[in-house]
């Protein structure tokens, strides 16, 4: 496991992502790039894991339920030391063991395949209904709070008073075809989980800290399912990939990368620096 703090691990994380897109001229890049430090306050700080043990039966479970934000959930992974950085080399090519979009028995720590949209929460709350004593964290994008079964999950889990059920929404507010206030409006959104008997909490998205000290206080209401608002940003971390639908698809070609890293301040503090990824000329996965 990579030493540092919460912002040092989501900078290496981002890192990691960049060089995965470009070296495999996949995408996805924006979704991946919001949700990094969410996923570094769950792994780092919040989850009860032993990456030595990725199978242990008392962990807590784990769902990125935005499948095709994968890149962030393996390299976090990575980081956390469930792998050796060198699987990364093997994301979306011919030939490699780690697809476009997150999928079980890929690598240590994935724990469903989840790509179709709508999925994660419903698998959650069986998962939180079969065994009472872990906890069950699902990850899942605003675009996503569209389809219907995200809504029966959760009326499901607040009816049955499901406590160890507890819901993320990356809220950066642009999905694959606009904005999501343009697609479906989601507003009032901590409203609706109220009403479906969640406890409800809101929190930057992008303060790694915020999000852990909000999720060590679980559940936010005895006797309900949790579900935490993360107010987050496309792209964050790259000044020209934020706020932009069009890095939803999009790949960095190599002055983009170098760009983007730059901005990072990848490798500053004296900080290990991730394996450099060659370039690919073919891919495997959704783009």
């Amino acid at each position: 496991m990579s030493s540092g703090s919460l912002p040092q691990h989501a900078r290496r994380v981002r890192e990691r992502i960049l060089r995965m897109v470009a070296a495999s001229k996949s995408s996805h890049v924006g979704t991946a790039l919001s949700a990094a430090d969410l996923l570094v306050a769950l792994y780092f700080k919040v989850m009860r894991i032993d990456p030595k043990r990725p199978d242990w039966p008392e962990r807590d479970i784990g769902l990125l339920s935005k499948g095709h934000g994968c890149t962030a959930l393996y390299a976090t992974l990575v980081e956390r030391g469930y792998a050796d950085p060198k699987i990364l080399e093997g994301f979306a090519v011919d030939g490699g063991t780690l697809w476009g979009h997150a999928t079980w028995g890929t690598m240590p720590g994935v724990e469903a395949a989840t790509g179709s949209l709508g999925h994660g929460l419903p698998l959650g709350l069986g998962m939180a209904i079969a065994k009472s004593s872990r906890r069950v964290f699902v990850l899942m994008g605003d675009g996503e709070c569209d389809e219907g079964s995200v809504w029966e999950a959760a009326l499901f889990a607040g009816h049955r008073h499901q406590e160890n059920l507890v819901a993320i929404i990356d809220y950066n507010k642009i999905q694959s075809l606009g904005n999501t206030k343009d697609v479906l409006d989601l507003e009032p959104l901590a409203a609706k989980w109220k009403a479906m008997r969640w406890g409800v909490q809101e929190v930057d998205g992008h303060d790694p800290d915020a999000v852990a000290a909000a999720l060590s206080k679980l559940p936010f209401e005895s006797g309900k399912p949790s579900v935490l608002i993360a107010h987050t940003v496309k792209g964050k971390g790259v000044s020209f990939m934020e706020h932009s639908l069009d890095w939803h698809y999009k790949n960095p070609d190599e002055k983009q990368l170098a760009a983007a890293l730059e901005e990072l301040g990848c490798g500053s503090e004296g900080e290990e620096a991730p394996l450099p990824l060659k370039k690919r000329s073919s891919r495997r996965g959704s783009p």
